[in-house]
């Protein structure tokens, strides 16, 4: 009788979780709604009702999508190549670059290392509006200004906090393992390569999502340095459609969708890697 009140208990506790979760879930969920209701519906519509449509019910004109993606002076298909690019230029830079740096500072051992990840450390603290300025001066000096390298190159010079993630992550593996790879012949390289690399992939998926994650919605940069209409990225093709004279909400929440398809379909693939990496990277070392 008891093993039955406490079954009872148990799932009582756990169904009132997941009532709470489901209705937290759907304030959440929301605004999402309302998001496809608009997009689903025609120019002459109107778009704030009262009461307010959350789901679609009279409206499906799903060639507003089509209208989004395809426009000629907003081509938000060449607009996601550019992201796309960009991402994947600045995923690289930033795996190799905080990669041997978060190495070099959990395992080598040289004059000032404490120090120097100190000042790293501190780095963190500068508010980003405060390098503004002189990062434009510096990539316009260099001639960059109007192209991508500013928004590439930083990138493969490390990331403070990537760095730091991935020092703490690499402190928690044992160093019998290197210990055997330079035995076996293996220099201080091949042991980063080889044995290193693949044992941090969880906390490298982490650096992953954050990047992909931070460049796909980065509206700054791409505003600052870009130039050309063929350069743009999405941040900037969905900003350019907030107009005051007759806006577009319909289009304008189309693109929005199609422009979280990406970083959905990767938190989805990358979620279980995510989590644990973040908890090593936090709890170990």
């Amino acid at each position: 009788m008891t093993d039955a009140r406490v079954l009872l208990k148990r799932t009582a506790s756990a169904s009132s979780a997941y009532i709470l979760l489901l209705a937290l879930s759907f304030t959440i969920l929301l605004p999402l709604g309302w998001m496809i209701t608009v997009a689903l519906k025609p120019d002459a519509a109107p778009v704030f009702t009262q009461p307010t449509e959350w789901v679609p019910t009279q409206h499906f004109e799903w060639g507003n999508f089509a209208r989004a993606l395809l426009d000629p002076s907003r081509p938000f298909l060449r607009y996601t190549i550019n992201t796309l690019v960009i991402v994947a230029l600045n995923i690289v830079g930033t795996v190799i670059s905080c990669a041997l740096v978060g190495y070099a500072f959990a395992r080598l051992r040289f004059p000032g290392r404490d120090v120097l990840f100190g000042v790293l450390i501190v780095t963190m603290l500068i508010p980003w509006q405060a390098l503004l300025i002189p990062q434009f001066l510096l990539f316009h000096q260099l001639g960059w200004y109007g192209s991508i390298l500013p928004l590439v190159v930083p990138s493969f010079f490390g990331n403070a906090f990537f760095i730091f993630l991935i020092r703490q992550y690499i402190r928690s593996l044992p160093r019998e393992l290197e210990l055997a790879a330079k035995i076996d012949g293996c220099n201080q390289f091949q042991v980063w390569w080889y044995i290193v690399l693949p044992l941090i992939r969880p906390v490298l998926a982490v650096c992953v999502v954050f990047v992909s994650l931070t460049t796909w919605n980065d509206l700054m940069g791409p505003l600052i340095y870009l130039l050309r209409n063929e350069d743009f990225t999405v941040a900037i093709g969905v900003a350019n459609m907030v107009t005051r004279a007759n806006p577009q909400l319909n289009i304008l929440m189309a693109a929005n969708l199609v422009m979280m398809i990406p970083p959905i379909v990767l938190y989805f693939f990358a979620q279980d890697k995510l989590v644990g990496g973040i908890a090593a990277a936090g709890l170990k070392g």
